[in-house]
């Protein structure tokens, strides 16, 4: 008999498919925002932001505009992420003075550093606009999609 397949498990066989078929990074990023932002309920924005230099910039993402297309990385939880080179969650946004305001309805922010080769080749961004909305689950199936995307960002 056998076992039915997880919403974890088919949400990284269909990362798998747009990574196997999706072309250049960027629509990689852009299949994988879509998918995301349409199958996890409390994933209100999610986005792909990447390191050029010193500098986080804004890739494909779904929800509302960002004020923030390039957040230095000295700066913000994105900026925290990426230069420690680990996930980071964050259950209340307005008690964590790092957070960058990109909306009022924001409560918790999760960001996942994509790593290739210890280098920090970009991250994924999710906000939801439920307090603590983020747990284990949530970071291993991020950094599952990371550890996934990493090669192909690379190329």
């Amino acid at each position: 008999m056998m076992t039915p397949i997880t919403a974890t498990e088919s949400i990284l066989q269909r990362v798998d498919d747009a990574i196997r078929h999706g072309g250049d990074s960027i629509a990689v990023m852009d299949r994988i925002a879509a998918l995301l932002h349409e199958s996890i309920p409390h994933y209100t924005w999610v986005g792909f932001y990447l390191l050029e230099g010193d500098m986080l910039t804004l890739g494909p993402y779904r929800g509302k505009p960002s004020p923030h297309t390039r957040i230095p990385l000295n700066q913000g939880i994105c900026g925290a992420a990426a230069s420690q080179q680990r996930t980071v969650i964050v259950a209340d946004v307005n008690a964590d003075p790092r957070y960058l305001a990109c909306s009022i309805e924001t409560r918790s922010e999760i960001v996942v550093p994509i790593l290739f080769d210890g280098i920090c080749l970009g991250e994924i961004d999710i906000d939801s606009d439920q307090p603590d909305a983020f747990g284990a689950s949530d970071q291993s199936l991020l950094e599952a999609i990371a550890e996934r995307m990493a090669p192909k960002m690379r190329t």
